[in-house]
């Protein structure tokens, strides 16, 4: 089968022939219709040093995915061939303690795939039954390709109750401009968004942010003010990775205030303490979805009118991945879907 590979040590992906996986008892075969491009991926095109320490080679990539079951195992027993579906990525072992309370997004045995196994860019793709999620038809294959990042700005943006508050977002990438349509659905008063790329904040202001601030030539306290912001925000959702950006949340953070953080921040990141301590805050690290209240969460506000069609900006098909990366790379799209 034709499948994206990271196939040697080095920048790139590779468009391949591999053998097509094998399912086994209580497994699905999907047949993969559409995937999308994730952070995590462009990190392994561009082989920095997380993928250096991560992956090895030759690996399939992906795990943003749909598609439809062509065949199921012996033991599948609520899916059938036919079914259109998309999937958890993170494979728990089932048996840890975590597992065992039902609280599997924090297996500390996760297996990703299209990182620490096989993933979904390709024409097939193997997954247990208990990771499968079957798509309803209200939803488009494309949109139900990136469930994963948008459960992740599901499980963000709903950490803390935010309706009637004033909200900030630090980092305008797909997840970000996600929390502001969600933020927007869940009836925040003010969503506030920062970031260095025009492109991304123009997609914020269609999605309904109060305020885009372009923080190469501007700052979140010239705004608060104007917004009737008095004291500061009640919500934080941290999803940049960026030092600066973070400290500039918890300095514009009301006593009292919830983090979400989701941005991956460097080992050496320093912070002022005293705004966490002297002002009270909650912080609580994001990773993933919870399994799998986070789903039913996304598909329910979907199908009850949350529209984040303008953050899907490109489709290409498969054969023209490389134009997908480098657009993806400058930063110039929202999510980028390719087409199998």
């Amino acid at each position: 089968m034709k499948a994206l590979v990271k196939n040697i040590s080095e920048k790139g992906i590779w468009l391949k022939d591999v053998a097509k996986p094998v399912i086994k008892t209580n497994d699905v075969m999907i047949k993969i219709t559409h995937t999308s491009i994730c952070g995590t991926d462009l990190h392994i095109y561009k082989w920095d040093d997380w993928a250096k320490k991560t992956i090895k080679t030759p690996l399939v990539i992906g795990h943003e995915f749909c598609g439809e079951i062509c065949e199921i195992g012996a033991g599948v027993k609520n899916l059938k061939v036919g079914d259109r579906v998309s999937g958890e990525g993170h494979l728990t072992c089932g048996n840890c303690r975590n597992c065992r309370a039902g609280k599997r997004h924090l297996c500390h045995k996760t297996i990703g795939i299209g990182v620490h196994r096989d993933g979904a860019f390709a024409e097939y793709l193997s997954l247990p039954e208990s990771n499968v999620w079957p798509i309803h038809n209200d939803i488009s294959s494309e949109i139900a390709s990136f469930f994963d990042p948008l459960g992740n700005a599901v499980h963000t943006a709903l950490s803390f109750d935010i309706t009637g508050e004033d909200v900030l977002i630090t980092g305008a990438g797909p997840i970000g401009l996600m929390c502001v349509a969600i933020c927007k659905y869940s009836g925040a008063k003010n969503v506030v968004i920062t970031d260095i790329n025009e492109y991304r904040l123009a997609i914020a202001k269609e999605l309904g942010a109060s305020k885009t601030i372009n923080i190469k030539n501007d700052s979140i306290d010239n705004h608060l003010e104007k917004l009737g912001i008095k004291y500061g925000f009640d919500v934080g959702l941290e999803v940049s990775g960026n030092p600066t950006a973070f400290n500039s949340m918890l300095t514009n953070m009301y006593h009292g205030g919830s983090i979400a953080l989701l941005g991956i921040l460097p080992n050496n990141t320093k912070i002022d303490w005293d705004d966490v301590i002297f002002k009270g805050l909650k912080i609580k690290g994001i990773y993933g979805r919870e399994m799998y209240e986070t789903w039913h969460k996304m598909v329910q506000i979907l199908r009850g009118g949350l529209n984040v069609k303008k953050i899907l900006t490109h489709t290409f098909s498969v054969i023209n991945y490389q134009e997908a990366f480098d657009i993806l790379d400058v930063g110039q799209c929202g999510k980028v879907v390719l087409e199998w």
